[in-house]
């Protein structure tokens, strides 16, 4: 298992940026003296984190790192910011479009990541689980799974929010990231509106926890996809928006793959 981390320089943010990989590279087992040399290029799983975090967070908070190695699949992570993955025109940081395609090409080019559309996923933890579905709809000539763990399903219900101390219920903050909030619904950033004009909608896997505060607004976004007749799975369980759901459904996510 080889863990690289460091920056790189992309076109989409005008700046470098800093990106964590995990691959699974060669699995040596020093008590059983023996390697399993996984297949090259690598499945490849790009995992985007949640609202305050980077791309160190899941090797932080999680065991991500030893599973992937288990699972023979590489993963990648970028470092969000608190973007929700979309593209702000006015600051210059394109963030669908770096996770979406640019991301893929810089490490494919440095990495033995597979080019091919079944072999690559994307999937992320509340406001990655949102960037997720984004992207991987807006791109979904690039992945074939898409992984929404605790998603920030949150673009039906920030255009009522008003101007507040607390970021989460903040309007001036969600305006900084989406733009004019009216114009929200129906654009490019809208899930719901990305599923009814993708042309090649990826396998959806959902997940969130009955007393998670997202419980609902996920809810609401599966019986829109079952109601569309979307391939979709989602597990409803115990849990919380936590780290441990989130490690829990992310590793269950990777199983599928």
């Amino acid at each position: 298992m080889v863990l690289f981390r460091g920056d790189v320089k992309c076109k989409s943010l005008q700046r470098r940026t800093s990106i964590s990989v995990i691959l699974p590279a060669d699995n040596l087992h020093f008590l059983q003296d023996s390697v399993e040399i996984v297949p090259k290029p690598y499945k490849t799983l790009y995992l985007l984190h949640g609202l305050y975090g980077s791309d160190d967070i899941f090797l932080a908070n999680t065991s991500i790192q030893k599973f992937a190695e288990d699972h023979g699949i590489a993963i990648v992570i970028p470092c969000g910011e608190n973007s929700f993955y979309v593209d702000n025109q006015k600051a210059h940081a394109y963030y669908g479009e770096y996770v979406g395609q640019e991301l893929l090409d810089i490490t494919r080019n440095i990495f033995p990541l597979s080019d091919k559309r079944e072999d690559t996923f994307i999937a992320g933890f509340s406001m990655g689980g949102y960037g997720a579905i984004r992207n991987g709809l807006k791109y979904s000539q690039n992945f074939s799974k898409i992984g929404m763990i605790s998603a920030a399903l949150i673009t039906d219900d920030i255009v009522d929010y008003v101007s507040d101390d607390n970021v989460l219920r903040s309007r001036d903050f969600y305006e900084s990231i989406f733009g004019d909030l009216n114009q929200l619904k129906g654009s490019d950033m809208d899930p719901k509106h990305l599923i009814e004009t993708a042309d090649d909608i990826p396998d959806i896997f959902m997940a969130c926890g009955n007393d998670d505060f997202l419980h609902d607004k996920n809810v609401d976004f599966y019986q829109f996809l079952k109601s569309k007749d979307i391939d979709v799975e989602f597990v409803e369980a115990p849990g919380e928006h936590t780290w441990e759901f989130s490690e829990k459904y992310i590793k269950e996510f990777i199983k599928t793959l």
